[in-house]
């Protein structure tokens, strides 16, 4: 962002129409400058995202394992802060696996994958609800791992100095 200038903020202040009635070069510069400003947003948010995990990431996962959980959310005070920890669960199936386990099931006529291009995947909401045994022929398919997690801090009440 070294030669931003205040653009942006003029831009905000315009409707739609004057921007769009803007000289070329001006139209180029406005484009130009959000560019940077998005660019420049994006690498700190991810730095921010960053320190915020390591700030905050052991003693979110330690509660959520506390809790007698893996991933989910959990509230949690660290000085003035209230912080939310949210680890949310992905979920990958091995698709060669789900295509021969579909390809048992059908076992009646032809193929499936001689019609259409298929990429298998099980709604966790409905694989939690199965019975064990059906549970079972999935389980080597299936891949569980923690995703991107999302931090908010916010004061709760306590005079910061």
């Amino acid at each position: 962002m070294s030669n931003l200038m205040v653009y942006p903020a003029e831009i905000a202040e315009m409707s739609v129409n004057q921007l769009a009635a803007l000289p070329h070069a001006k139209l180029l510069e406005a484009t130009t400058n959000l560019d940077e400003l998005l660019k420049w947003a994006k690498e700190n948010r991810q730095k921010l995202d960053a320190a915020m995990e390591l700030r905050f990431g052991g003693q979110g996962r330690s509660a959520l394992l506390d809790s007698g959980r893996d991933f989910g959310s959990t509230h949690f005070n660290d000085g003035p802060l209230s912080v939310s920890y949210d680890l949310p669960k992905r979920v990958s199936w091995d698709q060669e696996k789900l295509k021969a386990i579909a390809e048992r099931i059908v076992a009646a006529g032809e193929p499936l994958s001689e019609y259409i291009d298929v990429e298998f995947s099980v709604s966790e909401k409905r694989f939690t609800a199965w019975p064990t045994n059906m549970k079972e022929q999935f389980m080597d398919a299936r891949t569980v791992k923690g995703g991107k997690p999302a931090i908010k801090v916010e004061f709760n009440g306590v005079e910061v100095q």
